[in-house]
């Protein structure tokens, strides 16, 4: 493994972390512009208090990552930041703007009309945003920020809006927002303290699972068409097989769990699950750091660079790795087994 693959795995496991921590806040948020029943304001305060104390802390995956490319992959950078600038500038809105409403919404007056706009600001863009963060990845993976697509000339639409809006690129938006929904069911029926409301999430946890199936269904047919190369890969490389058998066994575990009511077990399958369908797309487009033109190679800083940036890491994580066990264990733990948090 070379130092640039090291360093393009090192940001692919802070946008994994992302996922899985970051992308259940936002989950959360989607629960909470859903919830319903006699008990959907109990529902809405769970979710609060599950999110409250970490959200802001499980943004630092996506900074690494964001820092680390620009750093060690600068016409990555260039190139997603020139074609992608309008979901990717409406990702940062959106995360601003759902931040912001949830701190109005949480410390605000209570049950005034203020914290209910708050309220729906924050679940509303906490829907949106997953959904921009998917179609920029589905633009990736369709191989549509090829260097064709930066040459001058061409429409504004065909250049700018065309890569990233389409079937298979919204497909992989809602499926992104169907699995950070699912990891939140999932999630919230280890924080719930009464029964009643864990066995609400508990089946939104089985919907969105199956729905997660569907949905992945959905972009694999449309991938025929919009991004063969990735699609070429996920079915026919020599590890697409057993990635794929492994992936179903986790996905079957989390569903056969909260069947049965073991709400670890099916925590541990569900982040594995969707960490082996990201590390699916990463395998597929490898050697690419932008399919179909730019290697992680080609796109790499200079060696000296980037071991300045491994050493930065290694000094970096130990500060974070502790601070972020410190925070966890102190807002997620010394609490009745059945009201354990997510990690």
């Amino acid at each position: 493994m070379t130092l640039p693959d090291l360093l393009a795995g090192t940001i692919f496991l802070a946008l994994n972390a992302y996922a899985v921590l970051g992308g259940a806040d936002f989950g959360g948020g989607v629960w909470d512009l859903l919830a319903f029943g006699p008990r959907k304001e109990r529902q809405r305060e769970l979710i609060a208090e599950a999110i409250g104390p970490v959200w802001e802390a499980n943004h630092v995956w996506l900074i690494l990552a964001i820092v680390l490319l620009f750093t060690c992959f600068p016409p990555a950078f260039a190139r997603l930041g020139t074609l992608l600038h309008i979901p990717l500038s409406l990702v940062l809105i959106g995360i601003v703007l759902r931040g912001s409403a949830f701190t109005f919404w949480r410390y605000g007056n209570p049950g005034d009309e203020a914290e209910r706009h708050w309220g729906v600001t924050f679940a509303v863009a906490s829907l949106i945003t997953p959904l921009l963060l998917g179609t920029t990845a589905g633009a990736i993976a369709a191989g549509a920020l090829g260097e064709a697509g930066t040459g001058t000339g061409k429409e504004f639409y065909a250049t700018y809006v065309a890569p990233w809006l389409n079937p298979f690129t919204l497909s992989v938006g809602l499926f992104a927002l169907v699995a950070f929904a699912f990891l939140a069911a999932v999630y919230l029926t280890l924080e719930a303290r009464e029964r009643e409301v864990q066995e609400d999430f508990r089946r939104r946890a089985l919907a969105s699972g199956v729905g997660l199936f569907l949905a992945a269904a959905v972009a694999l047919l449309l991938s025929h068409r919009y991004a063969p190369v990735v699609r070429e890969a996920l079915i026919f490389a020599s590890w697409a097989i057993p990635l794929h058998l492994l992936t179903a066994a986790t996905a079957v575990t989390a569903l056969a769990a909260l069947w049965v009511r073991r709400w670890r077990a099916a925590r541990v399958a569900a982040v594995a699950q969707v960490s082996l369908i990201l590390w699916g797309w990463a395998l597929s487009q490898y050697p690419y750091i932008l399919p179909p033109d730019l290697s992680i190679a080609d796109a790499a800083a200079p060696p000296v660079t980037l071991r300045l940036v491994l050493a930065a890491l290694a000094l970096g994580a130990v500060l974070l790795f502790p601070s972020l066990y410190y925070l966890f264990r102190v807002f997620k733990s010394g609490r009745p087994s059945s009201v354990m948090r997510h990690p």
